[in-house]
Parts: C-alpha cells; sequence; structure tokens
C-alpha cells in the first residue's frame, strides 16, 4: 500500500491536473445537483401546494339575491368536509384613486383569518390579514399591489392593500373582513367542498348535479390543468443540459485522468520494477483520479444546494408550493453518478498503464511518437503566417487523441451556448405573441363601469382626429359539443386581424359563422381545421384556422355576430395615423367619457424568468467546465513540450512570442469544434423548445422555433474559439514565464 500512496502523491503534486479534476467534477456535479432538485421541485408542484393548503375540490358561488345563508350552510352535507359561506362580493378598483381605467375586477371573499374553516387554508406571503372593514389581502398575481396601495372602488369608498396571499384553489383575487364584504355591497355567498371521490371530471360533474343549477362552480381539476403545463416545461431544458454536462464531464475527468495517468507512467515504471503488480497499478490510477473527484463532487454537492436555494424558491413562488430544501436523494445520486463517470474514464488509462512492460513504462518519455504532425508541421511552415503562429497550429496534430477530446469539449460547450441563446430568443418571441393584441394596438378603450351606460364608442372614435383602425374585443362563453364545460371566448367586431394573433394553420376568420381555435381546443374536441363545429345558444361554427395561444385552454375566437343574443361588454383597440400625439389623442377620448389608456406590454412572465435564470446559469457551468478541458489539454500539451519551448527560447522566441504559439495551438481545435457544435447546438434547440411547448400542451409558431439568424450562427461558430483562447490563456502565460535553462533541464 504504501507504494501505491507514492504513486498518489506524486501524480497530486501535479496540481493543475488535481485543481482541473477537482474543479470540473464539482461543477458538473453542481449541474446535476440543480437539474434533480429543481426536477424534484417541478415534478408535482400542484398536488404538493394542494396537500399543503388543504384545497378545495369545489368551489361554488351562489347568488345572495336568490339563496338565504342557511340554505347555501345546508349544502354542507353533500361532501365530506366543507366550509363557508362566506360573502362575497366583486368589485372593480382604481389604484390610488387616480384618473384613468381601474384595475381588472375582483371577487372578494370575506374571511376572519386565512385559515378559517378546514379548507383553502390561504397562505400569507406578505403583511398580515384584513383586520378592519377598509382593509383587503391581494391574491399575489402577475399585477403586484404592495402593501399600503389605496384603491378606490365604484361607490366612493377606499380600501387598503394590507397583505398579498395565495390560495391554490384560486377561490378569490381578494379577501376581506365579513363585514367588509357587507359594506361593499355582497353579491354572493361562496362555499368550498373536499370529497372522498375527486380525481375524475365524472366524480367532479356529479358533485356538480348534486348542488343543482343555482350555483357557478369551480373544479379543481381544471385549476390543476391550467397550472400543470408550466412544469412541463422545465423537463426537456434540464434533460438537454443533463445530457451536455454529462458528456462534458466524463470527456474532461477523462482527458485529464488519462493525462495523468500518461505522465505518471515513468514513475508507474519505477514502481513495477520496485515490484508494483498490475492489480496495484490500476487502483493507484483509479485512487489518483477517486481522491480529486470526490472532493470536487463535494464541494460541487454544497454549491448545488446553495445555489438551488433561490431557484427553488422562484419555483415554489411560480406554483404556490413550498420551497425544497435540501434532497438527500439527490446528493447521494450526484456523488454515485460522479464515481462512476470517473472510474469508468480512469480504469481504461490505468488498464493500458498496467499492461505496459516494465521496459517500455521506463523508456517512457514525453515526446510525440515519430512521424506524427509532420504534415501539419510542413504545411504551417509553407503559410506565410508569423513562425510562432505557424508552430502553434501545428502543435495539436502531434496528439491525435488529444486533439479530438478537445475538439469534442470545445464542440459540447458551444452547444451549450448555442442552445441557450436560442432557448433565450425563442422564450422572449413566445412571450410577445402571447401578448398581442396589446402590443399590436396603441390606445385601449375599457367599456362604462356602469353596465347601464355602455354605449357603443365607435362614433367618438370616428370623429376624433388621429383615429386610424379599429376593432371591439370582449370575452364569452361558448358551449360546444364535445366539451364537458362551455369554451372560454373572445368575441370582436370589426377586422381582428390587426391584433396580429400568430397564425399555426389556416387563416383568420372574416364572416360570421367562422371561428379560429386554439391548440387546446382542438385536441379536447379531437377537431380539425376546416371542420364545423355545433352548440347551445349559435349556429355552426366552421374552424377556419388554429390560433397560437399561451396556455393549453379549450380558447375560441368568432365575430360577434355569430353569437346570437345580448352582446359582452367590449374593449376597443385603436391604431393610430401616423404622427398622431397618444398623449393629445388619450386626453380627447377622456374628454368624451371613454376611459382610455395606452397600450403596453405586460411584465416578464415568471415561468420565463426562471426558465431564463436556469438557463443563464447552467450555461455557465457548462462553458466553464469546458474552459477547463481546453486549460487541461493545453497544459499536458505544454508539459510534454516544455524542452521544445526551452529550445525556440534559446534561439531567440521572446516570452511574448511564446504566449501566441501556445494560443495558436488551440486556434484550429476551436474554430473546428465551434463550426461543429453549433449545428449541434441547433439540433438541441430545434428538440427541445417544441417537446417544451408539446408538454405544456400548446404549438408554437414556427417564428419562435426559427430564431437563428445567419449572422447569429456565424457569430457562434467563432464562440468556439474565443472559447478555446480563453483556456489557454494561464498555461500560455506560465509558458511564457519559464525560464529557458529550466525548460531545457526538463525531460
Amino acid at each position: 500500500m504504501s507504494a501505491i500512496r507514492t504513486v498518489v502523491r506524486g501524480a497530486q503534486r501535479r496540481r493543475v491536473s488535481t485543481i482541473v479534476i477537482v474543479a470540473a467534477t464539482a461543477m458538473a456535479v453542481t449541474a446535476t445537483v440543480l437539474a434533480g432538485l429543481l426536477l424534484a421541485a417541478s415534478s408535482a408542484p400542484f398536488a404538493n401546494a394542494f396537500a399543503a393548503q388543504h384545497g378545495a375540490h369545489l368551489t361554488a358561488l351562489f347568488d345572495a339575491a336568490k339563496t338565504t345563508e342557511q340554505q347555501v350552510a345546508a349544502t354542507a352535507s353533500q361532501a365530506g368536509q366543507a366550509a363557508g359561506p362566506f360573502p362575497v362580493a366583486t368589485v372593480a378598483p382604481k389604484q390610488d384613486g387616480g384618473p384613468g381605467p381601474g384595475l381588472p375586477p375582483l371577487t372578494v371573499a370575506g374571511r376572519a383569518d386565512p385559515g378559517s374553516g378546514p379548507i383553502d387554508r390561504v397562505t400569507l406571503l406578505s403583511g398580515r390579514w384584513a383586520r378592519a372593514a377598509d382593509e383587503i389581502v391581494i391574491a399575489r398575481t402577475n399585477l403586484r399591489l404592495p402593501a399600503g396601495t389605496t384603491l378606490t372602488v365604484a361607490n366612493g369608498s377606499t380600501l387598503k392593500v394590507v397583505g398579498e396571499g395565495r390560495s391554490i384553489s384560486r377561490t378569490a383575487q381578494g379577501w376581506m373582513t365579513p363585514g367588509g364584504v357587507a359594506a361593499l355591497g355582497q353579491t354572493g355567498w361562496q362555499m368550498l367542498y373536499r370529497y372522498a371521490d375527486a380525481g375524475t371530471e365524472a366524480a367532479m360533474t356529479a358533485h356538480r348535479t348534486a348542488l343543482g343549477g343555482g350555483a357557478q362552480t369551480q373544479s379543481w381539476l381544471g385549476v390543476r390543468d391550467d397550472a400543470a403545463h408550466r412544469t412541463q416545461l422545465f423537463v426537456p431544458l434540464l434533460s438537454a443540459f443533463g445530457l451536455i454536462g454529462l458528456a462534458l464531464a466524463a470527456l474532461v475527468i477523462g482527458n485529464v485522468t488519462a493525462g495523468t495517468v500518461a505522465s505518471a507512467t515513468r514513475r508507474i515504471g519505477v514502481m513495477k520494477a520496485l515490484g508494483l503488480t498490475p492489480a496495484q497499478v490500476v487502483r493507484a490510477c483509479l485512487a489518483q483520479a477517486l481522491i480529486p473527484g470526490l472532493i470536487g463532487a463535494v464541494l460541487g454537492i454544497v454549491a448545488g444546494d446553495l445555489l438551488a436555494v433561490p431557484l427553488t424558491a422562484d419555483v415554489a413562488e411560480l406554483f404556490g408550493t413550498v420551497p425544497m430544501s435540501v434532497t438527500p436523494w439527490v446528493d447521494a445520486a450526484a456523488i454515485v453518478a460522479a464515481v462512476l463517470v470517473i472510474a469508468a474514464t480512469a480504469a481504461p488509462a490505468g488498464w493500458r498503464a498496467a499492461r505496459l512492460r516494465t521496459v517500455d513504462a521506463l523508456a517512457v518519455g514525453r515526446t510525440p511518437a515519430h512521424g506524427r504532425g509532420r504534415l501539419a508541421a510542413r504545411l504551417a511552415a509553407r503559410s506565410r503566417l508569423p513562425r510562432p503562429f505557424s508552430l502553434g497550429l501545428a502543435q495539436p496534430f502531434t496528439r491525435p487523441a488529444r486533439l479530438l477530446a478537445m475538439l469534442v469539449t470545445i464542440g459540447l460547450g458551444t452547444a451549450a451556448a448555442t442552445f441557450a441563446i436560442g432557448l433565450a430568443v425563442s422564450l422572449r418571441h413566445v412571450q410577445a405573441a402571447d401578448q398581442k393584441p396589446n402590443t399590436s394596438a396603441d390606445v385601449l378603450v375599457l367599456p362604462p363601469m356602469d353596465a347601464a351606460d355602455r354605449t357603443d364608442p365607435r362614433a367618438v372614435l370616428d370623429a376624433t382626429p388621429g383615429t386610424g383602425s379599429y376593432y371591439g374585443r370582449g370575452p364569452a362563453e361558448v358551449a360546444v359539443d364535445g366539451l364537458r364545460e362551455t369554451a372560454r371566448g373572445t368575441v370582436t367586431t370589426g377586422d381582428a386581424r390587426a391584433a396580429g394573433y400568430e397564425m399555426l394553420d389556416g387563416r383568420w376568420y372574416t364572416a360570421p359563422g367562422e371561428a379560429v381555435v386554439t391548440t387546446g381546443f382542438l385536441t379536447a374536441t379531437g377537431k380539425h381545421v376546416g371542420d364545423t363545429v355545433t352548440g347551445t345558444g349559435h349556429g355552426p361554427l366552421t374552424l377556419v384556422g388554429e390560433v397560437f395561444d399561451g396556455s393549453a385552454n379549450n380558447h375560441l375566437y368568432t365575430d360577434a355576430a355569430s353569437l346570437p343574443g345580448p352582446q359582452p361588454a367590449l374593449e376597443w383597440y385603436i391604431k393610430l395615423a401616423p404622427g398622431t400625439d397618444r398623449t393629445a389623442y388619450l386626453v380627447a377620448l377622456q374628454g368624451r367619457n371613454l376611459q382610455a389608456e395606452a397600450t403596453q406590454a405586460e411584465g416578464a412572465d415568471g415561468t420565463l424568468v426562471i426558465l431564463d435564470s436556469l438557463t443563464a446559469l447552467l450555461t455557465a457551468l457548462l462553458v466553464s467546465v469546458a474552459g477547463l478541458g481546453v486549460l487541461n489539454a493545453v497544459v499536458l500539451e505544454s508539459r510534454d513540450r516544455v524542452h521544445d519551448i526551452g529550445v525556440h527560447k534559446s534561439v531567440g522566441m521572446t516570452p511574448k512570442q511564446t504566449a501566441v504559439m501556445v494560443v495558436a495551438s488551440v486556434g484550429i481545435p476551436g474554430l473546428v469544434g465551434g463550426v461543429a457544435g453549433v449545428p449541434a447546438g441547433w439540433l438541441l434547440h430545434h428538440w427541445a423548445v417544441p417537446a417544451m411547448a408539446h408538454g405544456a400542451g400548446i404549438r408554437l409558431p414556427q417564428s419562435t422555433i426559427d430564431v437563428y439568424a445567419p449572422g447569429l450562427l456565424a457569430v457562434l461558430a467563432l464562440a468556439g474559439l474565443v472559447l478555446a483562447a480563453g483556456g489557454a490563456l494561464l498555461p500560455a502565460g506560465w509558458a511564457a514565464r519559464t525560464r529557458t535553462a529550466v525548460a531545457l533541464r526538463t525531460e
């Protein structure tokens, strides 16, 4: 054992190789732990939160004008557990009481505390619970209203926001004291139910039927399905980065280990001459790789757990779950994977060393095999490039295996960067497509809050200077045969093609009786573009197109004339004539009693923010691992050629020229690896992005996938050269500082 320890200690004195093994393993394990923890965090976020908050399987809203509190309370006997009745009011407040449009209507429930009853325990995220009649807790959404915000409601009273909460069952958009809801003007009673059998749509339909037709109901299955599509976005992303990370880790660690074993071959020959057996040689090679590898694995687990804290907190924020703590099985799996990778890459190198005859091992030097790289050297010498540059370009060809490893390492690093940049651009395009029609218009006119005063604003718009084109848009529930629930509908008046919706198939409707639908609608009904759908309350609708929607909802768009009966309140989207001042136009509309506001894009979606952060972090880790692989390869090459460097310096090569020669040695691998890595990243992007969309139950426009412009691809191809040069800078500095006499004395 003392002989093995001698070999191991001798190898570990080569600090660069040891540091590279530690760092590469640490970064690879960090990426593995991050991926594992985030997969665990996003595997069942809704189920975890629903169990923790004891969510409602069914939420029912009864009309207070038709049903008494006692009648509502009597329905509790139909479920295993029930909570309520809670008074409910609907308000459309304005922030800070200022002029202009109000906030979206809020359904406000009256609760004395966040845990009122055994069902739907509201999580208080910030601030405190409402105590007075003029205080309100707002459900946290993309529209953030911090504590202290003042809201003005239609009757002139004001409400003070005192906290933010979350209901996993989405039972309300706000909560007040029961007395506060009564003061606003109570409109209904809310009941919450939990059942022993609530896992199927048929069971939930039976529970709805038992309540009768006098209540508006919301099933937990719909809420679960709406939230579940977000979790599926993470799986292809983490799988793609995990595959690249695993390949990079195995390649870099294998290259480092093989180089370390090769550099210790002469020492191993000495030990074999003193009686070291082949089995002991293999164990020594494994030990000299596993010891620093295990150190790196432990560091990677610590770093992964620490970095996962803010990311899992973001995932918890997005899905309404509790942030995850350290998951032991993920850490254990990461260590096992690291040990297996290191052992699998170190064992072949050790076995080759063990099979060497003692005489051959003692005779091994650092000079490459005779004849290798001569053709490359002759071609480089004939070029008109400066001599240090041409010498560097020819160097990698003396070690074909090392050159191949460097090419693959740079290619994988470039592929990771290409994939990450393409994914970021795709996500931006998806968000931009999903935010239409807001970003396709200049001014939005909202319907009056008073339903009795919903006059058609078209005469005012036509008479206002600066009006270009406009159309009306409003919500409608559309009953369609083949759907268990009514579809979410949008009806329009005028030419709604100006909204700029992204079409996936077919065309936009141009006449009553035609409709375009989302992918979720086609999936739920089994219909295709060109088919006709029928339902209650409207004539047959011909599906003429499939439109992009960022959710998996059953959405249908049609002309308002396609749905007979009372028209919903419409929002009007106006495109201004060129040269029109939008501020002056808004003042003109508001002076004519229209609620008008400038349209603008919404803030970044929470899912996209998390995906961007995760992509940037994992890409940085993988590119760093690739850079370490290049650094190690250049260190090994420089160490093998240290005597040659001494010869070059003795005949007049300056330190600057030495550095240029070393950096130039990675020029061809960097360029070729970059050119090869870009198509790999492109293919990975074109697999992962549609897979993410498929997991979310949506289809993406081709414009969100074809995001690589020729100029961008050219720049990305040069990224391999930048990565290679960055990894070679430190070894180049070391080579430049090496004294000539020391280099000449080295074997």
